[in-house]
């Protein structure tokens, strides 16, 4: 599953030159010392499975690095938030979180972070992400969020919502059990009633991100998945 802490071809990707970042006529310090308002960063934690059968690859690695590069340069070119050319790392279907990770999430949500949790599918990988929420937050409950939620309509009104298919069900002729079917958007609340946690479930936001660029992957996903990400940063920064 992808945890952010909150390309059509290789110009539009960030590379490095002479120690920096170049991207869309601009340089950046590779440490990311340049004062932006926005970061992307992937949550970097253990897995119950790290699909060793594959070549060791991990979940929290989901759809990395060109889903993050390619949401980037959508955030960048779509709104005028400042934002960094590349992400940091810092599904999760299958985590484990330990004491001090869950610690220190804890306290980078009630201070006022924003975590966003995609690509969990069927009641089993529900039942494991939850194990980790509840070590975060043992007694807050998760939500079932409405249309008039107003992380839903912050830039873009995203009343019209539907299933974000994660390639695997469009090319890999694998369908969806009945536990899996329905898309859910929900999200854990702090006391304020501020959105800390928003979780799409049954659905892959960041396959769409990814394959965006693919004339085989439906377009009306991908722009929901670019409008959903991005209604996430300005409700993560305002709020």
């Amino acid at each position: 599953m992808l945890s952010v802490l909150l390309g059509l071809s290789t110009c539009l990707l960030a590379f490095q030159r002479s120690g920096y970042i170049e991207m869309d006529g601009e340089s950046f310090p590779p440490d990311g010392t340049e004062h932006v308002e926005w970061i992307f960063s992937r949550f970097n934690y253990a897995s119950t499975n790290q699909f060793g059968e594959y070549g060791g690859f991990h979940r929290w690695a989901a759809d990395y690095p060109k889903s993050d590069r390619q949401f980037i340069v959508g955030v960048r070119r779509l709104t005028r938030v400042d934002t960094r050319p590349t992400g940091q790392i810092q599904d999760a279907g299958r985590w484990r979180l330990s004491d001090q990770e869950s610690a220190r999430l804890r306290e980078y949500l009630l201070r006022g972070g924003f975590l966003y949790a995609d690509d969990t599918h069927g009641d089993d990988e529900w039942d494991i992400f939850m194990e980790g929420m509840h070590k975060i937050f043992p007694e807050r409950p998760v939500e079932d969020l409405s249309n008039d939620d107003e992380i839903f309509h912050v830039m873009y009104d995203l009343d019209d919502r539907v299933q974000i298919p994660g390639t695997r069900y469009i090319w890999g002729n694998r369908g969806y059990t009945a536990d899996s079917a329905v898309p859910k958007w929900r999200a854990i609340r702090d006391d304020k009633g501020r959105i800390m946690v928003a979780i799409t479930h049954n659905s892959d936001v960041g396959d769409a991100w990814e394959w965006a660029d693919s004339p085989h992957y439906p377009e009306r996903a991908a722009g929901l998945a670019y409008r959903i990400g991005i209604n996430y940063i300005i409700y993560g920064m305002t709020h």
